[in-house]
């Protein structure tokens, strides 16, 4: 069974954080997950640095470049999570374009990320009508599917791609790139409690997220998971050469994950 679908028989609250390969620099990655597993993050959605991250907004995009220019490739990015490897059984969403995935060849890329210990992959810009090949050699490689429902996905196409979901769905929170916002819209909720009630399957709400009111709506909405990357990235981008940046991902995902705790 897929570490995902373990975690969401296990816990119907779940928090992960999103970190970019590579960023600030490889070695510094590696010990900024390490600091998020042991403040206490249900999963990680990591992500693998792309020139042309077409969902991303300016910090995410910022941060994919900076991993570029320190030598982060795919090849960096699969002995990061080799390492992760080494010191923890954590479930291992990794979020890329597809780009990266067709010019390795895509058995060859779901081959290569399954043996690193992947558990999912989700190819942000390949839409559910391309993707069937995908989803086969996904299963075939025994890695879990992620697909993206947007906020203006019909709702017959929302089930779709709920159902060939393996995972979790992603469930973006609202128009436009990544990037932290003040206040989601009551749409977002709304959308995310009919969802809930046609489906349930895991569902993991991202994209805008940082605030704790924010989080305790979407988990009332029916959100089994909640994802926040820009907060992190910007974090880091703001304390990478002090000395207290590890102490300050640990202190803020553990007040994420305390906030799952007093729900």
């Amino acid at each position: 069974m897929n570490r995902f679908q373990t975690l969401f028989q296990r816990k119907q609250k779940t928090f992960i954080p999103f970190l970019m390969l590579g960023y600030p620099t490889p070695e510094i990655s590696l010990a900024l997950i390490k600091a998020a597993i042991e403040a206490g993050a249900d999963a990680l959605e990591l992500g693998v640095p792309f020139s042309d991250p077409g969902a991303d907004g300016p910090v995410i995009q910022a941060a994919a470049q900076q991993a570029l220019s320190q030598g982060t490739d795919t090849n960096t990015c699969i002995r990061l999570i080799q390492q992760i490897r080494a010191f923890s059984e954590i479930p291992i969403g990794i979020m890329l374009y597809y780009n990266l995935i067709h010019k390795r060849g895509m058995g060859a890329m779901h081959q290569t990320f399954a043996n690193a210990g992947v558990d999912a992959m989700l190819a942000v810009d390949l839409p559910m009508d391309a993707s069937h090949a995908h989803e086969v050699s996904l299963h075939q490689h025994q890695l879990g599917c992620i697909h993206l429902i947007a906020p203006n996905t019909p709702l017959s196409r929302a089930n779709q791609l709920i159902e060939r979901s393996t995972a979790f769905t992603y469930v973006v929170s609202d128009y436009g790139t990544t990037g932290t916002r003040d206040a989601l819209p009551p749409q977002t909720y709304q959308r995310l409690s009919t969802l809930r009630n046609v489906s349930d399957k895991p569902l993991v709400v991202g994209f805008g997220i940082h605030r704790a009111s924010q989080m305790s709506a979407l988990y009332e909405a029916g959100a089994n998971g909640i994802i926040v990357g820009s907060a992190f990235t910007k974090l880091i981008a703001e304390h990478h050469a002090k000395p207290t940046l590890f102490q300050l991902i640990k202190e803020n995902i553990a007040q994420y994950t305390q906030n799952i705790g007093a729900q």
